[in-house]
């Protein structure tokens, strides 16, 4: 009898994250207050919130709080979610909010080491050559990245890890889009210098090394 539980609990999940599986599915099972529902929403988009969290308060744990407070807002209130087609941009907004309020409430002064975060901001993990050619080059990459300020944090993390367009960036910020038009460029501008300033230091480096 356990067993068959458990069984149609899996059938009812595989469902809901399947080929057949849409967002429109899950909304509803979410309104019926089925876990299944639930556990279906958090591996579909689990994975892309946690990257997002994670780029815009540069802590795991904090991020894997904004993350889970998301899941419990939805799953509570998503009744408030008028179209089913919006879910996704609908818990975005939910984790940038969540975000920041950790950064209003925590004391973000210290850059945290950060070895391998780009495994949690790629689609994929790199292969064995790919990570010989491009470790440098991501590890500096992210650290530069999580030393801009929180604004240019967000924009780059929300057009560039997400896909959002600029448009769909204001709505989610309650911004304008000449001000994420403004802060894309300027977090463009801060990461090619600081990286160009490593690259400038680690090759005086190198020269004073051999001399």
């Amino acid at each position: 009898m356990i067993y068959l539980i458990f069984a149609t609990e899996a059938v009812r999940e595989a469902s809901y994250i399947g080929e057949g599986g849409c967002s429109l599915d899950i909304v509803l099972g979410l309104r019926n207050k089925d876990e299944a529902a639930l556990r279906a929403l958090m591996e579909r988009y689990g994975n892309e919130l946690m990257r997002t969290a994670y780029l815009l308060v540069k802590d795991k744990h904090a991020a894997e709080e904004a993350v889970m407070d998301t899941f419990i807002q939805a799953y509570r209130k998503i009744d408030q979610l008028q179209d089913p087609d919006r879910l996704h941009g609908w818990l975005l907004r939910i984790t940038v909010n969540r975000c920041r309020m950790k950064m209003r409430t925590w004391s973000w002064t210290r850059i945290l080491p950060l070895p391998h975060v780009e495994k949690m901001i790629a689609e994929e993990e790199p292969g064995p050559e790919e990570l010989l050619i491009d470790a440098w080059r991501n590890e500096k990459l992210s650290e530069a990245l999580l030393k801009l300020d929180y604004k240019y944090r967000e924009a780059i993390a929300l057009f560039y890890y997400n896909g959002l367009t600029v448009a769909e960036i204001a709505e989610q910020t309650g911004s304008n889009e000449n001000t994420v038009k403004a802060r894309l460029a300027r977090g463009r501008a801060k990461l090619k210098l600081m990286l160009e300033e490593q690259e400038d230091g680690n090759e005086a480096g190198a020269r004073a090394r051999v001399h």
